[in-house]
């Protein structure tokens, strides 16, 4: 009896893959096209994420839905040239991009064609999966080394270190941007690879953004992927994952990358009108059920690899838009969820003058110290318990008639860590800037400055550092450790040039 079922089962496979090789080989047609989704009958054997070619149109569409012999996939360019009983053929490929360092200082959109106006990349280049399994446990090793972004209140208590995921969040017009600019800004000479992915952003925004890299002299070790508010869903839909595969390239070579994704809010909105489009059944806000799968195979390709696959690191800054700072909707707290933590920027710190707008409470990275340099982690210990404890007694004197002198000191240490925590936009610190407007604002030298003066200042103190005290610079800078001997003659400085 079973050797004649074996036989039955047999005859039958052997029946089915004939009739799905026929199939095959004859192709599928067009049953309907609509707002850019295609309906093909006949085609077997596919791939979900597999190109199809329609033939008379000379049109490839991305495979996204399978449904036994009807397919359905999203056209990668817009035509009205698909028309119903159109034959369609199956290519076997996977969407992927050319990656080489000819891409440095271009601007390209999700497949790799230029938008820059600056002619053809070169087509020579490794051929990268926009979709690829992350890194395994065993090829990554964990974050030891920061990622300098030049923002003080960020590299002293919310550092982000190189494999790490930090979530940059808040309401639109807070700031998120900037922080990430400034990120990349800061960059120069760190032997760092700098990938913006814009998604869903107007173009003139975009533009912008590689006009000030370009100024700074930034495009040189950076690259644009771009996909603005006025391309299809589908481009808005793979601009992330050009973003990572590109990053996996350099990665994989050694390279340090940091990716910005610009922002993962419109990307879900643009996968929510792909899948409505693909009459997927709606969940939470009409999100399709699989959007967090959506954002963790992205992110879960951040990572640090061990010395055996290279050593390389890839970084990602997702951004993510909120709505009057509610970081408990769906989309925020999926993606922070996924991360090693977020960086938020609040609307009312903003709108009181405090740039960047950084609510310390909030904010937080998993990391810590582990992302932070010797001097770093020495001098900042006690910056966010001073604004934490200032916050908090800001409150409450609103309602006291009178403060005892410990709460007086502690208010006036608090207002000037956050006077110095205040930066300029597309104006980084160096490391040994950090330290020492950290020092001085933590150290208690600024205590007797007025509040008003607190920037003009610090802006003087280390323009006189510079001038006149070169060894202490090269001392941080070379030794990044706070040693006696640094700590002794920082002091014995901020001391002279503060009090003078």
């Amino acid at each position: 009896m079973s050797d004649s079922l074996n036989q039955f089962f047999a005859s039958f496979d052997a029946a089915l893959q004939q009739e799905a090789g026929a199939e095959k080989k004859k192709g599928g047609i067009v049953r309907s096209v609509k707002d850019g989704v295609v309906h093909v009958y006949g085609l077997l054997d596919l791939k979900m994420g597999e190109v199809i070619v329609i033939e008379e149109a000379n049109i490839r569409a991305l495979v996204m839905q399978l449904e036994g012999r009807n397919t359905y996939a999203v056209q990668l360019e817009a035509s009205l040239e698909v028309k119903e009983g159109q034959r369609v053929s199956s290519t076997g490929e996977f969407l992927g991009i050319r990656v080489s360092d000819d891409l440095l200082g271009r601007v390209v959109n999700p497949l790799g064609r230029p938008e820059d106006g600056k002619g053809v990349v070169a087509a020579e280049g490794t051929f990268m999966p926009l979709e690829r399994i992350a890194p395994g446990v065993m090829t990554r090793e964990p974050v030891s080394e920061p990622v300098q972004t030049g923002i003080l209140s960020i590299d002293s208590m919310i550092p982000v270190g190189r494999g790490q995921r930090e979530l940059i969040i808040g309401d639109r017009q807070t700031g998120k941007t900037a922080v990430a600019i400034d990120t990349i800004l800061n960059q120069k000479d760190q032997n760092m690879i700098c990938i913006y992915v814009s998604c869903g952003q107007r173009e003139a925004n975009t533009a912008s953004v590689m006009r000030k890299l370009e100024e700074e002299g930034a495009m040189s070790y950076s690259i644009i992927v771009s996909a603005g508010a006025s391309s299809p869903a589908v481009m808005q839909f793979l601009a992330p994952y050009a973003g990572a595969a590109i990053g996996e390239y350099f990665m994989e070579r050694g390279r340090d990358v940091l990716v910005i994704y610009d922002d993962l809010s419109k990307h879900a909105v643009a996968y929510r009108e792909l899948s409505l489009l693909l009459r997927r059944p709606p969940g939470r806000e009409a999100y399709p059920g699989d959007v967090f799968f959506l954002h963790s195979r992205l992110l879960e390709r951040a990572a640090r690899l061990n010395k055996e696959n290279g050593g390389g690191s890839l970084t990602a800054l997702p951004i993510i838009e909120t709505q009057a700072n509610d970081v408990s909707a769906y989309i925020p707290t999926n993606v922070i969820s996924i991360t090693d933590g977020q960086i938020f920027l609040e609307s009312d710190l903003f709108y009181s003058g405090v740039r960047p707008a950084i609510n310390i409470g909030v904010s937080v990275s998993r990391v810590g110290g582990a992302a932070q340099t010797h001097i770093m982690k020495k001098v900042s210990g006690s910056a966010k318990l001073d604004l934490a404890q200032y916050y908090e007694l800001a409150a409450f004197s609103q309602f006291a008639s009178e403060l005892d002198e410990a709460t007086k000191k502690q208010l006036t240490r608090g207002e000037r860590v956050v006077e110095a925590m205040k930066q300029a936009e597309n104006a980084p610190y160096r490391l040994w800037q950090e330290v020492c407007v950290l020092r001085a604002a933590t150290g208690g030298f600024l205590d007797q400055v007025p509040v008003g003066d607190v920037k003009k200042t610090l802006t003087a103190m280390l323009q006189m550092i510079e001038a006149e005290h070169g060894d202490i610079v090269t001392a941080i800078m070379t030794e990044k450790k706070y040693t006696d001997e640094i700590k002794g003659s920082l002091d014995e400085i901020l001391k002279t040039v503060l009090t003078a």
